[in-house]
């Protein structure tokens, strides 16, 4: 069977129903995961400093320097959020922040080094594309010399986040000082050639249309054709409460569950060579999380113990352990849960 190309998939998600397009994205899941298993992680999302000075319109989560909620975390304090995720058997903490002006690469290896020698079971997966760049910047590296470093120190994967929308047209209004999408997918390259795993991700539901989702489409698959480095696709709709971006654009209002089942399905179909696809029922909430593993997700994500990115722009979901297991099994799944590199650690 050939390829789908990207006028297809644009036909489909402007003109095919959306039973028809989940079904086809369901199928597709079953023949890449016939025993039925659906996955999770046990995690933390460990946000170790607000400070940033790229002014996301999207983002309602950053500070400046001095401005009262800023922080930085000290050591001690990563430390005890890492005890409480072993407490409750976790395995990973995704590690990121926002992008600091003056912290260069040294720090970022010491922190590192400190929970990899500390925490050796712990996977850190951590530092997006953008953090990586500004770190390059500031310290005056190259970006492979900044991979490698970090790597060194016990880095071990990186997350998809600072992708947004991979169309220029797009983050030209949401994040002007933010890479353009080339240069987010040169990083995750030059990952990838020193044999560090990402993930991709896709924010949608700003100022996107069909056109820049089926172009963030085409940039990933190719990079996955060229290095096989992605180990998850994770889809999740832009959050407007409390953002820049909702004053300049008030009728922006969150992405409807259909709009969001749409490119999930459409995701499935296109990126052939993605055998992970996440559910975010961080964003839309466990019923439709749930609801996306009959759309072509097969991974629940994680547990999340630590929220703070969306929750600041209003999007409070919770599910814990048990909750996790009960929607995987309530769908007709399998529930297993997994570590960072999508291994089976525990079936449930």
């Amino acid at each position: 069977m050939s390829r789908i190309n990207e006028n297809e998939i644009l036909k489909h998600l402007k003109e095919t129903p959306l039973k028809a397009l989940g079904k086809r994205a369901y199928e597709i899941k079953n023949t890449l995961h016939s025993d039925k298993i659906t996955t999770f992680i046990i995690d933390r999302n460990i946000n170790y400093t607000n400070i940033c000075w790229v002014d996301c319109k999207f983002c309602a989560f950053k500070r400046r320097i001095n401005e009262e909620g800023s922080y930085i975390l000290s050591f001690e304090e990563i430390d005890k959020k890492i005890d409480e995720l072993i407490a409750i058997g976790g395995t990973q903490i995704l590690f990121q922040g926002g992008v600091h002006p003056t912290l260069k690469l040294d720090w970022y290896e010491s922190l590192v080094s400190h929970i990899h020698n500390k925490y050796p079971n712990i996977t850190i997966h951590g530092f997006s594309a953008i953090e990586i760049d500004y770190i390059s910047k500031v310290s005056k590296v190259s970006i492979k010399e900044t991979l490698e470093s970090l790597k060194k120190a016990g880095l071990s994967s990186i997350p998809g986040a600072g992708a947004e929308v991979l169309s220029d047209r797009v983050r030209d209004i949401i994040a002007p000082k933010k890479l353009d999408s080339l240069e987010w997918i040169e990083i995750h390259k030059q990952a990838h050639y020193l044999d560090m795993k990402t993930t991709a991700t896709m924010m949608f539901g700003s100022v996107d249309n069909e056109e820049d989702i089926i172009n963030h489409f085409r940039l990933i698959r190719e990079l996955q054709d060229e290095t096989n480095g992605f180990r998850a696709f994770i889809l999740w709709s832009f959050q407007p409460d409390n953002t820049p971006l909702q004053s300049e654009f008030p009728h922006i209002k969150k992405a409807s569950s259909n709009r969001y089942l749409r490119y999930l399905s459409a995701s499935r179909i296109y990126l052939d060579n993605f055998k992970n696809i996440q559910s975010s029922w961080v964003t839309q909430g466990s019923f439709v999380g749930q609801l996306a593993l009959s759309f072509g997700a097969n991974d629940l994500g994680s547990t999340m113990m630590e929220e703070n990115v969306v929750a600041s722009a209003g999007a409070r979901n919770k599910m814990n352990t048990d909750e996790m297991i009960k929607v995987i099994r309530d769908a007709g799944e399998i529930p297993a849960i997994r570590d960072t590199a999508y291994n089976i650690l525990k079936m449930c």
